[in-house]
């Protein structure tokens, strides 16, 4: 009867969706004029532009721009988009809504290049960006629109967050108000494709396969019939009987993938990564910024931090706020906001923020309409599933403090004065899931999911708190600092901080749908490290066999509170297949390694005395 009565429940909910999605689609069809047009830059390359203009001309409208890799569609100006701007409330708000097909893509004319670096001298009209793109849309615009009000903003999701980032450095004075939204910012560090040097497979090959094929001639989707055929139900099974990386490339990807070419012969943060590094350029920034993130979004959880704590450092006087919530990859518009996964947070934290600050942000710089008093962090603390308000981030109201991995597999907040180590052997040839089950595409929800699947493999490491008798809430960034050794010249570490729930939940009450939480190992962070990038990612060094070594680097922020009853847990383990590519645990060049590359090594983790492992966070003090 339950199952029946949440089916009902679905059917009803996807029929009102349905419902207003078709209203908002008549309302723009009866109160927007869409026009396209190509607009010239200044190198005489012109772009695909859809511009959606208000019939209503009692007054005069702001543009509102979002430029994206993938496409505009729908293509034809008697053809409309069944919504506009960055949620619902903006098509009945009034704006000159303005979607545009980056250099290269679609039907834009020029050729693209992925995360196009950013010039700094402009000393002829060769020298274009993205940020000269956004400029000249911005200027011929103003020029050739009629009954616009002379203000501009951007915004985007993603690939479209990076070029609201780009449009920052040098922006057109008209360029009141951005907002980067789980921006891609670096394919090296942290977002992607590259976190901490370590190559998430999974993600870029299912990713390249369509998006890195290349486009002959301007096109629309349905002329598109592009893409690598590959066919699997099992992506664990699936890339672990492809082998080394190399196999990519003979059997699927060929030499028509060219980033994919890139990523191969760009192992290091070589000038290749460097140049694409659009938060090194975030200076004298003008218009207003609005940053989005979800603390649990799989693909670009790195982003968000980077371009606000970087604007914050070189901008000190500019408008800038830091907005992070409960969300997957775009889960700010693309869902409730009230569970991911199986954990619920009891509210409806999406459109809360659409409301409270979404569309006050534009209106108010790009209007003059209403106020925006937020403060420069707003923050949702999960566990405790509450909105906070701070004047930067990280919160001024934290202390530091250090949990230290402990014998026994036990973890607290002092330091053991005795030395010891953990010792296990990690072998490629079966590589810790990144999940439970089988899956056929990389899912999101793996970012919270249960992590009792991986405790119980001797080749990950656990190490579990007292139970807590008061509220624990961690707000800041997190630095993992392990002291190893290992049989092999190289290794992977990832780190992961999980929420253990109490052995009985009846007193909390359930997950979403139902889900019983008792005993539940919710991971709130984690994050891989390649160990050869230990004293720098420039210049990869190999591991001494059997030295103790330290391994130290940052985990993405978190805003999380371990509830009273509750376990603090970390688990530290050498591999994270296939969202991870495996480590062959010798010191080479794993984009170039052979199948027979692939050695097992036993690892040792050291803890308490002077070789102390730990986990440094920030406690929020109440």
């Amino acid at each position: 009867m339950r199952k029946l009565i949440l089916l009902v429940l679905a059917a009803v909910l996807y029929s009102a969706a349905a419902v207003a999605q078709s209203t908002e689609a008549d309302y723009i069809r009866h109160h927007y004029t869409k026009v396209e047009r190509y607009i010239p830059m200044r190198d005489g390359v012109k772009l695909f532009t859809s511009i959606y203009i208000p019939k209503d001309h009692n007054q005069p409208y702001p543009f509102l721009i979002s430029r994206t890799p993938y496409t505009v569609a729908p293509y034809g100006k008697d053809k409309f988009k069944t919504t506009l701007g960055p949620d619902s409330a903006f098509a009945r708000e009034g704006y000159i809504f303005v979607y545009q097909d980056v250099r290269g893509k679609w039907m834009s004319e020029g050729t693209y290049e992925d995360i196009r670096p950013h010039v700094t001298q402009k000393n002829s009209r060769k020298d274009i960006d993205e940020s000269s793109d956004t400029y000249d849309t911005i200027d011929w615009l103003l020029k050739n629109i009629p009954n616009n009000n002379g203000r501009a903003g951007i915004y985007g999701i993603s690939y479209p967050g990076f070029y609201a980032t780009a449009a920052l450095p040098g922006a057109h004075p008209a360029l009141k108000a951005a907002s980067p939204q789980a921006p891609v910012t670096d394919w090296f560090r942290g977002d992607d494709f590259h976190h901490n040097g370590a190559f998430f497979l999974m993600d870029a090959f299912n990713f390249y396969s369509r998006f890195g094929v290349p486009r002959p001639v301007p096109l629309t989707p349905d002329q598109f019939h592009g893409g690598v055929s590959f066919d699997y139900q099992d992506n664990y099974r699936f890339f672990l009987e492809l082998g080394a990386l190399p196999h990519i490339k003979e059997r699927y990807f060929g030499d028509s993938i060219g980033f994919w070419n890139d990523l191969m012969q760009h192992g290091t943060l070589d000038t290749f990564w460097r140049a694409r590094e659009i938060a090194r350029h975030l200076t004298d920034v003008k218009p207003a910024v609005m940053t989005v993130g979800g603390f649990f979004d799989a693909e670009d959880a790195f982003g968000p931090f980077e371009v606000y704590k970087t604007i914050e450092a070189n901008n000190p006087d500019a408008a800038n706020y830091l907005v992070m919530g409960p969300w997957f990859h775009g889960g700010w518009v693309r869902s409730t906001g009230n569970f991911f996964g199986d954990i619920r947070f009891n509210k409806p934290t999406s459109a809360w923020y659409q409301r409270q600050l979404q569309l006050p942000f534009f209106n108010y710089y790009l209007k003059d309409k209403g106020t925006f008093d937020a403060a420069d962090a707003t923050i949702f603390i999960s566990g405790s599933n509450e909105w906070k308000h701070f004047d930067t981030w990280p919160p001024r109201q934290t202390v530091e403090r250090t949990l230290y991995l402990h014998a026994n597999g036990s973890l607290g907040f002092e330091k053991e004065a005795n030395e010891g180590y953990d010792e296990y052997v990690s072998d490629p040839a079966s590589p810790v899931p990144y999940q439970a089950g089988v899956q056929q595409k990389r899912t999101r929800e793996y970012m919270v999911d249960d992590q009792r699947f991986a405790a119980r493999r001797p080749d990950v490491q656990v190490y579990r708190s007292d139970m807590l008798t008061a509220d624990i809430t961690l707000a800041g960034p997190l630095v993992a600092n392990l002291f190893v050794s290992t049989t092999g010249t190289d290794a992977d570490y990832v780190v992961k901080l999980i929420d253990e729930y109490p052995a009985d939940t009846t007193v909390e009450g359930l997950g979403y749908d139902g889900k019983n939480l008792s005993g539940y190992q919710m991971m709130v962070r984690g994050e891989v490290f390649r160990g050869k990038f230990r004293n720098g990612f420039e210049h990869p060094e190999p591991f001494v066999p059997g030295e103790i070594t330290s391994v130290s680097y940052n985990l993405p922020d978190v805003g999380h509170t371990f509830k009273k009853g509750h376990r603090i847990m970390i688990q530290v383990q050498n591999s994270w297949f296939p969202l991870v590519d495996r480590n062959p645990q010798q010191f080479l060049d794993i984009y170039q390694a052979k199948d027979d590359d692939f050695i097992k090594a036993t690892h040792r983790i050291y803890h308490g005395g002077p070789h102390a492992s730990y986990l440094r966070v920030q406690l929020l003090q109440p």
